[in-house]
C-alpha cells in the first residue's frame, strides 16, 4: 500500500529562486509539491489555503513595497491566516520577512547588504532545534539580503550573526523563518548570478569571487540541508 503523500505548495517570486536542495527532501519524505507564482497566481486559491505545507521563497523586492507590488498584501494576508491556524509554514529570505510582517513585526532596509557565504550562530533555543548543525565547524549558509525585521511578538529567535540579530525564528511548533538560504543548490547558483546581475554590480561583488567561495563549500551543503530540513519536516509531520 502506498503511503499517503501530503501536499506542499512553494510560493515563488522569481523562477530561479526555487526549492533547491529542499526539493529532494520533500520528495523522499512523501510530499507532493506544486508551485505558485506569487505575482500572477491567486494565492487565496483553496489548493494553497489547504496545503499541508506552505514554503514561501525568496525574491529581490521588499515587504514594504506593496504599493509597487500589490500581490505582497495578498501574500501577507495568506500568511496571517496560516500562522493564526498553526499550519506548517516555512519562509526563506523574503518569505521570512513576509512571515515577520504577517505577525505584526516591522520589516525595513538594513544597515548593510549581506551577500555571500557566511555563518550564523544558533541561540540556545536554536541549538536545540533543527538548526543545531549550523553551530558545527565549517557550517555555511548563503546570505542574500539587504532588509531585516524585528523579532515578532511570540516568536523565538533561533540564530543571529554580527550583521543582524534576527537570522531565524520559530513561531509555535509549525512555523520556521530563515533569513538566509539553506536550500540554495550550488549547481543552480549560476542562474542567481544572472538574475541578480544588477544587484551584484551595484554592491561591487565580483561574480568570480562568489563562484569561488561557492566551490569551497559546495561539497558539504547537500548533507547539511538534508539534516536540517529532514528534522524539521519530521517535527511538523
Amino acid at each position: 500500500m502506498n503511503r499517503h503523500r501530503r501536499s506542499a505548495v512553494a510560493l515563488r517570486h522569481v523562477a530561479f529562486e526555487d526549492l533547491g536542495l529542499l526539493s529532494s527532501v520533500l520528495d523522499r519524505e512523501g510530499w507532493d509539491v506544486s508551485f505558485c507564482d506569487a505575482a500572477i497566481d491567486d494565492v487565496s486559491h483553496r489548493s494553497i489555503e489547504d496545503a499541508d505545507l506552505l514554503v514561501v521563497l525568496g525574491g529581490p523586492i521588499g515587504v514594504y513595497e506593496a504599493d509597487a507590488y500589490p500581490f505582497l498584501t495578498r501574500e501577507i494576508a495568506l500568511l496571517e491566516r496560516r500562522l493564526a491556524q498553526g499550519r506548517p509554514t516555512l519562509g526563506i529570505c523574503l518569505g521570512a520577512q513576509l512571515m515577520a510582517r504577517a505577525l505584526g513585526a516591522r520589516v525595513y532596509a538594513g544597515g548593510i547588504k549581506e551577500i555571500g557565504w557566511g555563518q550564523v550562530s544558533p541561540t540556545k533555543q536554536g541549538a536545540a532545534s533543527c538548526l543545531a548543525p549550523l553551530a558545527e565547524d565549517g557550517a555555511s549558509v548563503l546570505h542574500w539580503h539587504g532588509d531585516t525585521f524585528d523579532l515578532p511578538e511570540g516568536a523565538i529567535r533561533l540564530a543571529s550573526n554580527d550583521a543582524y540579530d534576527n537570522q531565524a525564528f520559530a513561531y509555535g511548533r509549525h512555523a520556521l523563518a530563515l533569513q538566509f538560504h539553506l536550500e540554495a543548490d550550488p549547481r543552480q547558483l549560476e542562474e542567481w548570478y544572472v538574475g541578480h546581475a544588477v544587484e551584484l554590480a551595484a554592491a561591487g561583488i565580483p561574480i568570480a569571487q562568489l563562484r569561488s567561495s561557492t566551490a569551497a563549500v559546495a561539497n558539504r551543503l547537500p548533507a547539511q540541508a538534508d539534516r536540517i530540513f529532514t528534522r524539521w519536516i519530521h517535527e511538523i509531520s
